[in-house]
């Protein structure tokens, strides 16, 4: 198993490596926010499938950068999101409350200047080129931000980004020693808490209750007992 100083030298290697990838990827994190401002709102099937987009990039740098774990990993979160998506209806996603909204736009501004490898390059480079897209924690937040303002997905796909979150922000603070990834585990605690919400009896459906007599029809009989 790799130490902590390996997994960070080959995290900063991505991270300093594709400045392009990163570039592109604030480009299209850019756009689709635009996009949304002006009155888009994808559906819950195209909503899953964009909040997974990074996790796949992850594990193909992973792979690329030869780590078979962060891969594997990430591939598999791929494939059971898209799966869980392409199950999902036409219906545009709806917003969760006010505080997840929040909570999503810090998530997606937390991805967007991540500013933890590229140290060696000028403050505005985290502007345009941290590494979200590429390495595990700025792309799960961005993940997570996004879920957060679609109100959360789908349960199962809400309940495997929060649990990938809190697992990577546990890992980077713990064993790699980045402190800046409480706040993905922010966000993951967040969006765990939009599944309870979601579960909690008051949110449930209420049973049906029994239809009201149609006026001019006469109430049942009962019977008289004998």
């Amino acid at each position: 198993m790799p130490t902590a100083d390996e997994i960070l030298a080959q995290l900063t290697a991505i991270a300093r490596g594709e400045i392009v990838d990163a570039v592109l990827w604030h480009l299209a994190i850019a756009a689709t926010l635009v996009t949304i401002a002006l009155g888009w709102r994808p559906s819950k099937r195209v909503a899953t499938l964009l909040v997974t987009a990074p996790l796949a990039s992850v594990a193909a740098f992973a792979f690329a950068y030869g780590n078979p774990f962060n891969g594997i990993v990430f591939a598999a979160a791929t494939a059971s999101l898209v799966v869980l998506a392409v199950r999902q209806p036409a219906a545009p996603a709806a917003a969760g409350p006010r505080w997840a909204s929040l909570l999503g736009l810090a998530m997606i501004a937390f991805a967007w200047g991540y500013p933890h490898f590229p140290e060696d390059r000028a403050p505005i480079a985290y502007l345009v080129a941290a590494p979200v897209g590429l390495v595990p924690c700025p792309s799960l937040a961005l993940a997570i931000g996004g879920a957060l303002l679609a109100g959360g997905l789908e349960r199962r796909a809400a309940a495997i980004l929060a649990a990938l979150g809190l697992f990577y922000a546990v890992v980077g603070v713990a064993r790699l020693g980045v402190v800046l990834d409480v706040g993905l585990g922010v966000g993951a605690v967040g969006l765990a808490l939009t599944l309870a919400g979601a579960r909690s009896p008051g949110t449930r459906r209420r049973r049906a209750r029994p239809s009201r007599r149609t006026p001019g029809t006469p109430p049942p009989t009962r019977a008289r007992p004998a």
